[in-house]
């Protein structure tokens, strides 16, 4: 009887703990309205032989507006000002353009820069790991770029994400001196070309 009523109490409090992954997640995209971290970001081939790794800071602020500035061990720049989104290459001085509508819709970036959670993806709450609460979300729309994405918070905090792309390769990137609802720049989400950059609009 010890066993059995121990047993139930586990498998409660497990879906409680799911359960909460996803109401923090819920949480996250209603109200956390803009934030700002330093990322690391590892990749991961689909044989799990080779892996590069990348950092630099991350801003966003709702709807639609983000800011990812790699610093490590090149310079990089992905910035979106609600319309159109900039990819900026710094070694070659170039910088393609997309519309948003284009660039964002079912991406890792659409969920955390204010995408409608249940429209665009299939959300189910994952076992706790390095404490850390996961949940994937999974694209509804199957012919895009990633195949999943598992979103990571510790306590109400954004942790992680971790990306597992149409050709299996695996992005994972971890988050610190992470700050909710904070005041940025609108410039943050501006990009303007340098005299001399290549444009590629798309």
């Amino acid at each position: 009887m010890k066993r059995v009523l121990f047993g139930g109490l586990l498998l409660v409090a497990s879906f409680c703990a799911r359960a909460d992954a996803l109401d923090t997640l819920r949480e996250f995209v209603r109200d956390v309205k803009s934030g700002s971290a330093a990322f690391t970001q590892t990749v991961t081939s689909a044989d799990g032989v080779k892996k590069k790794t990348s950092s630099g800071s991350f801003e966003f602020a709702r709807p639609n507006r983000f800011r990812f500035a790699y610093t490590q061990p090149f310079e990089q720049l992905i910035v979106s000002d609600g319309q159109k989104v900039w990819i900026y290459d710094a070694d070659l001085n170039q910088v393609t353009v997309r519309q948003l509508t284009q660039a964002l819709g079912a991406t890792p970036a659409a969920l955390l820069a204010g995408a409608s959670l249940d429209k665009e993806f299939e959300l189910a709450a994952q076992p706790a790991r390095d404490g850390i609460e996961w949940v994937q979300a999974t694209p509804r729309q199957k012919d895009g770029a990633f195949q999943s994405m598992r979103i990571g918070f510790r306590g109400k905090e954004l942790a992680a994400v971790e990306i597992l792309d149409a050709f299996g390769q695996r992005s994972l990137l971890q988050f610190s001196q992470y700050a909710a609802n904070v005041a940025i720049a609108d410039s943050s989400f501006r990009f303007v070309p340098s005299a001399g950059t290549d444009v590629i609009e798309q």
